[in-house]
């Protein structure tokens, strides 16, 4: 069941999909402190019950720029290889079912999202690209050992 399990939101207006299998939790966050000398998509780090975040803007990541650097309020809250990270996302619409699963990319994506997009996932009659957030703290292609 938790194949076909996906949280719905988007950044920068993309419908994009994540599988709940990654996700512990989806928060509003308070402040975010910067961190300096660090790459424009690390955010900063933030306190969520009694624990640091490092938080990732991920539209940053994938266009390589701050887009909204005063809005961070909502994040995707996920442990990859033993450290809790805060994926910022601009909207998230439902948690649920995808009874067609993951499908392959038919036709073409913006080349911005190619290295960060697995596959499709229908939801509400729309695609929804599918994410990893793995991929958004290991460079790109290459897997982060867990």
């Amino acid at each position: 069941m938790t194949d076909t399990l996906f949280l719905f939101a988007s950044i920068a207006g993309v419908p994009i999909a994540i599988r709940t299998a990654e996700i512990e939790a989806v928060v509003r966050l308070g402040d975010v402190v910067p961190i300096p000398l660090v790459q424009n998509h690390v955010r900063g780090l933030a306190a969520l019950r009694s624990r640091v975040l490092t938080v990732i803007d991920m539209e940053a990541r994938i266009f390589g720029t701050c887009g909204h650097a005063s809005l961070i309020t909502l994040a995707v809250i996920a442990d990859i290889a033993a450290h809790s990270y805060g994926f910022i996302v601009d909207s998230v619409s439902d948690i649920t079912q995808a009874p067609n699963g993951i499908q392959p990319i038919r036709g073409r994506i913006d080349p911005a999202w190619a290295p960060y997009a697995a596959g499709l996932v229908e939801h509400d009659g729309r695609s929804h690209l599918l994410l990893s957030l793995t991929d958004f703290v290991a460079a790109p292609g290459t897997a982060l050992a867990a």
